[in-house]
């Protein structure tokens, strides 16, 4: 299978996985104090960068 499809279907499904695991956690995040909620989205907002970067930069690489 060629890099780049395999990097699209994990990047979109680490991605479900990722945004419903979020959402989880905010149902009960969002009953705490609000710089708590601030935190939380903030690095909830930004978590999923590094790894998507890795992905996109490991299907650009060649294989050889």
């Amino acid at each position: 299978m060629p890099r780049p499809l395999l990097a699209l279907l994990a990047g979109v499904l680490g991605f479900l996985l990722y945004v419903g695991i979020v959402v989880a956690v905010a149902d009960w995040v969002l009953a705490l104090h609000w710089l708590v909620q601030l935190a939380y989205f903030l690095i909830a907002g930004i978590a999923w960068v590094p790894p998507a970067r890795a992905l996109m930069f490991w299907a650009a690489r060649s294989g050889g």
